[in-house]
């Protein structure tokens, strides 16, 4: 049986991450996968698309063990409607495939982009119903590659 240690602790919220935190959070992944037998890989992406050196849309997410986690994406609204959040998920999906992982997962809400993403091809794996906020219904996708 394990015993609580009494240890004084400063909990703190941090808006940034630094580097510093970022690699903790990368080597213990590893390590506690590696002590169970796991291969974790853990490790952070982004992919931007561009005009004249303007950042007008960013992807991001992370992999780690056999799955690539989409985060983030989003396209600036003027730019909407014009195909680049496709080229920006098609370029996550060219990028990992045959790298190892066997799927691609995400989430979005009703008032984002349930339909974009069945539109390219993920399936949802679950719905959790907002029963106060319709818009705010949650879709969890994922896509094997």
């Amino acid at each position: 049986m394990k015993t609580a240690i009494n240890i004084e602790l400063d909990i703190q919220y941090l808006k940034n991450l630094n580097n510093d935190i970022c690699d903790i959070t990368d080597d213990e992944f590893n390590k506690f996968a590696d002590k169970n037998g796991v291969v974790c890989d853990y490790d952070t992406f982004a992919f931007t698309a561009a005009e004249s050196d303007k950042v007008i849309g960013v992807i991001r997410g992370h992999s780690y063990y056999s799955e690539v986690h989409i985060g983030d994406l989003i396209v600036l609204e003027k730019y909407r409607g014009r195909g680049i959040g496709t080229k920006l998920l098609e370029a996550v999906e060219s990028f990992f495939a045959g790298k190892g992982f066997d799927i691609i997962t995400l989430s979005t809400y009703e008032f984002q982009a349930p339909e974009f993403y069945r539109k390219h091809g993920y399936k949802i794996e679950y719905v959790r119903v907002n029963k106060k906020n319709h818009k705010l219904t949650k879709y969890f996708l994922l896509k094997h590659i």
